[in-house]
């Protein structure tokens, strides 16, 4: 195998997509890190003491706390940037694809730029200035999209829904690789203070499409209202949903590994309701052996296995949401079952396949 070097579009936020990036990190420890905007106090420590390499885009510090600001500036600030090295595999939810390299260019797609392809869901919330901005400058970014696709050597996908979207916006054949599931049941536990096991668990980024504010409501319903909903994450939307909260709904805002693994393995089960791209949040949880009521879109079709782990609801409606919860939480579940379900989504074997699909790539 040849030199490897590794691409993302940021490392800004702690999300399922920072967790491939450290898995595919943990494939190829001594791999350079290129990215446009890296703030270490607000993703996962572990990226610490890796090689990581910014694009000059990050001495502007706003954009380190607030990078939708910026997008209208990644696309050509990716194509500036040349990287070489034999592979370069690029992390991409909208413009790591972009650099530029004489070697193989194997792209992992997150998803299609989603302030293309979905932009209303994904810009909902965001300034005004900057959706008009965003849709002024749509046909030129599709134009740099499409070409920046094109230029990949290799593609893959992480879920069959996200294999869908990348045939119809770019008219590429990828691969699937799922991500695992990469919070280790076996490390350190530390207990949350003023919790007790039993609640009903959700893990998101607060943003607007996630539609936490939903499962909130949801915990109003007279099914609901003795139970306790535990939230998990940061994101925008945070002080919104705070008041929104009743007195049985607890915003935890970050937690630390230890601490998430308490929460998983306290839980009575997961819920998620977000429209997510492969929806790594239930496999977390069937480590544990909790189940899941999630969103029957996207990746969640991949990572639960209806019946076995968890449920389904059709719609990110309130209503569906605590019927879901509800059956979730009166039904039998069988750990050793969802636990083994979550067993063939490793690590260990997303990173053996990684390199074995590096491995093979052809010389230029």
């Amino acid at each position: 195998m040849g030199t490897v070097a590794l691409a993302h579009d940021y490392l800004t936020q702690r999300g399922g997509a920072e967790r491939v990036v450290l898995s595919m990190l943990e494939a190829f420890p001594d791999a350079p890190l290129h990215t446009s905007l890296y703030e270490p106090t607000r993703t996962f420590p572990d990226f610490v003491g890796h090689d990581v390499r910014t694009l000059p885009l990050n001495r502007l510090g706003p954009l380190r706390r607030h990078h939708r600001w910026g997008l209208p500036l990644y696309p050509q600030s990716f194509s500036s940037l040349r990287v070489e090295a034999d592979v370069v595999l690029c992390s991409s939810s909208g413009w790591a694809h972009g650099v530029q390299t004489s070697g193989y260019k194997l792209v992992y797609c997150h998803s299609p730029a989603r302030w293309l392809y979905q932009r209303e869901r994904y810009l909902r919330e965001s300034p005004k200035v900057l959706e008009l901005v965003v849709g002024a400058m749509a046909p030129y970014l599709r134009r740099w999209d499409t070409a920046a696709a094109a230029s990949a050597q290799g593609y893959l996908a992480n879920s069959r829904a996200v294999q869908q979207r990348i045939r119809q916006a770019y008219g590429i054949e990828a691969g699937v690789l799922a991500p695992p599931h990469s919070v280790a049941v076996d490390g350190a536990s530390q207990e949350v203070d003023g919790l007790e096991a039993g609640f009903v668990l959700c893990v998101s980024r607060l943003l607007p499409y996630k539609n936490v504010d939903e499962v909130i409501r949801a915990f109003r319903r007279p099914g609901l209202v003795d139970c306790l909903l535990v939230v998990v994450g940061e994101g925008p939307d945070q002080a919104r949903l705070a008041e929104l909260a009743g007195g049985n709904v607890r915003l935890l805002g970050s937690v630390s590994d230890a601490q998430l693994r308490w929460l998983y393995a306290s839980c009575s089960g997961l819920v998620a309701a977000s429209h997510e791209d492969y929806g790594l949040t239930p496999l977390e949880a069937a480590a544990f052996g909790k189940p899941t009521a999630a969103l029957r879109w996207g990746g969640y079709l991949d990572t639960v296995d209806e019946e076995a782990t968890g449920l389904f609801f059709e719609q990110p409606d309130r209503d569906q949401i605590a019927v879901a919860i509800e059956a979730l939480l009166q039904r039998s579940w069988s750990t050793a079952a969802v636990m083994d379900h979550a067993a063939g989504f490793q690590e260990w074997r997303f990173i053996e396949k990684l390199q074995a699909i590096v491995a093979g790539v052809p010389p230029l």
